[in-house]
Formats: structure tokens, C-alpha cells, sequence
């Protein structure tokens, strides 16, 4: 379980966060959702320890993220939106170097690895260094990286960007299988990948925590039941 408790943080005069509260438990894939500017990468930094809170705090499963932070983090893997891989590795290269870090052994690395190029289709990529890599396979491998230790907690931002419609599906059908005994996050601003793959809504705006909802839940506050009406209707 993870659980935010009175979370803020700030830079200077400008509060990025105020008071943040909410519980994620396994089983739910939750779409963090707001405008720029509404604190979200400000969040996804202070749940896997980039930044220290102001005030409040952050554990999974017990374990507090700034005072216990090798208990609480090595469950977490984070896939920034802008992640950068080694481009003078091969996949597999970088992948064993992943492997390494976790400190997986041998065979939990190859397990892992073959179920991994299977999900995520890397096979015909497996040898060829990272730099060559169209975009979707890099999305594609930065994404197993994060998978390859099984984490408790998979933090995603803009899961699908670059992905074409059938890596899309592939992708979204993966992380709600992965979900069931796990914790998934995705932070986007794509409506219809909320629509798609999450079950929650955490919507930020200005800092603070305006909906804690589910997505069929924050359509109904638009009159054509959409869910971008409703986000712009709720945060313009």
C-alpha cells in the first residue's frame, strides 16, 4: 500500500504541492492527471525520493521513503518521459546492466528477461545498441528495464508516447495484467490513455488535490459524458 499523508513541497514563494493526501493499494492502475504547472512531476519526484517533502510524508508498505529510503525504494520503478538509455549499449547490455543494479541473480535476469521480450516484443532488437532504436523501442526498453526486478510499484510518465496503435494495445493490455498484485501509476495527458487503462483519477490543479475519483465517475461532470471536457471544465 501506498500512502501520501499531508504531502507539500515548495520552491521559493510558488507551493508546488499543498497538502496532498491519498492511498494507492494493489490491483489499481491510477492516472495522475492535471494542467501544466499542476504539481504532478513535483509528485512523481517526491514518491521515489528526488525530493525531500516540506512537510508530510510518503511510505510503501510500511516503509517511509525519506527515512527508509533502501526499505521503501528498491519497490519503486520510475520510467520518466524524457528516460535516456546508454547508446553505446546493445538492449541486452543494457538490460544485464539493469539486472546488476537490482542485483538480480542469473537466472532471475534470463526469467525476466524472456518474459519481457515476449510482452514487450524486443526480440528483433535484442542485439542492437540503443542509439539505432526508433522511438517506440526505446519507450519499449526503458520500460522493461523498470520491470526486470518486479517491482511493487510502477511509476509511468506518458507510457505510450511514440508507440504505434498495436504497441499501444499491447502495452495497456500488460500493465492491467501486471496491476493485479501490483501498483501502477501513469502520469499522462492523453484522455483516451485514461480511458483505457486506468481505474482511478488523482487530478492536480494549482498544487493542490481537487478529484480523487474514478474515470466514469469524472465524466459525469461533462454533459457529453467525455472525460477532456470534464478536465477542462474542472481545471480552466
Amino acid at each position: 500500500m501506498l500512502v501520501v499523508k499531508n504531502l507539500s513541497k515548495s520552491f521559493g514563494a510558488v507551493k508546488a504541492l499543498d497538502n496532498i493526501n491519498f492511498c494507492l493499494k494493489k490491483g489499481e492502475i491510477t492516472a495522475l492527471l492535471g494542467p501544466n504547472g499542476a504539481g504532478k512531476t513535483t509528485l512523481l519526484r517526491l514518491l521515489t525520493g528526488v525530493y525531500t517533502p516540506d512537510c508530510g510524508e510518503v511510505t510503501l508498505n510500511g516503509y517511509n521513503i525519506s527515512t527508509e529510503p533502501q526499505q521503501a525504494l528498491h519497490q519503486f520503478s520510475y520510467v520518466p518521459e524524457s528516460g535516456s538509455l546508454y547508446p553505446e549499449l546493445t538492449v541486452f547490455e543494457y538490460l544485464q546492466y539493469i539486472a546488476q543494479l537490482h542485483r538480480l541473480t542469473h537466472q532471475d535476469f534470463v526469467d525476466s528477461l524472456v518474459f519481457l521480450m515476449k510482452q514487450l516484443d524486443l526480440g528483433d532488437v535484442i542485439n542492437q545498441k540503443t542509439e539505432t532504436l526508433s522511438k517506440g523501442y526505446r519507450r519499449r526498453v526503458g520500460i522493461a528495464g523498470a520491470l526486470l526486478s518486479g517491482p511493487a510499484i510502477l511509476i509511468l510518465d506518458e507510457p505510450t508516447e511514440g508507440l504505434d496503435p498495436n504497441q499501444k494495445f499491447s502495452l495497456r493490455h500488460f500493465l492491467k495484467e501486471y496491476s493485479k498484485d501490483r501498483i501502477v501509476i501513469i502520469s499522462t495527458h492523453i484522455m483516451e490513455e485514461v480511458a483505457a487503462t486506468a481505474n482511478r483519477v488523482i487530478l492536480l490543479n494549482k498544487g493542490k488535490l481537487i478529484r480523487d475519483t474514478f474515470p466514469e465517475e469524472l465524466k459525469k461532470i461533462s454533459p457529453d459524458n467525455d472525460l477532456e471536457q470534464a478536465f477542462r471544465k474542472i481545471t480552466e
